[in-house]
């Protein structure tokens, strides 16, 4: 079931869902809006050219309040809110229709687990062939709550559990069955 703004706002008040900061104008009928931090990261250039799934990426991190994503650049950047999810909540983050008609993709594999704590890394994609100004600050996207029908067993305390800032691929730490 998606969450709708009464039940957020509820959420929010009893203290079984934290987003900070948070003004109240960013509560939709049915998401909630989140802005752009002011972190950056991009991926450092290697010897080899060549990215490992096996090995730790480097990343160049910056914070300022104006970052230019050239066109067909990636960039980590994160949300200016922390977040902390209940284990019998998950959250879907989605873009803004307007940014992505001006060819900004915004992802973040798109899914938030119950129970996660800390700021949403977000994966931008500048595709199209003008320049694009990023002010923090600014709304790029929201994020739908859903209830789960039970408290997860295992609720999320992953490798990126906590978070701060714009954070790089930790693929490197996966454990992969045999």
């Amino acid at each position: 079931m998606i969450l709708s703004d009464k039940t957020i706002m509820k959420m929010l008040t009893e203290g079984s869902l934290t987003i900070t900061p948070m003004e109240p104008e960013q509560i939709q009928p049915a998401s909630v809006d989140i802005r752009l931090g002011n972190t950056f990261s991009i991926v450092e250039d290697s010897s080899t050219g060549i990215i490992s799934m096996d090995r730790k990426i480097d990343y160049k991190t910056m914070e300022t309040d104006t970052y230019i994503l050239l066109p067909g650049q990636f960039v980590l950047a994160t949300t200016m809110e922390y977040f902390v999810l209940p284990d019998d909540l998950t959250a879907f983050v989605e873009g803004r229709s307007s940014l992505g008609r001006m060819g900004l993709f915004i992802q973040n594999a798109g899914w938030v687990d119950p129970g996660f704590r800390g700021e949403i890394t977000l994966e931008l994609y500048n595709a199209n062939r003008c320049a694009i100004e990023l002010k923090a600050g600014r709304r790029v996207g929201q994020l739908v709550f859903a209830k789960m029908d039970d408290h997860a067993l295992h609720p999320y305390c992953g490798k990126y559990q906590g978070q701060k800032g714009a954070t790089g691929s930790r693929v490197y730490m996966d454990t992969e069955l045999q």
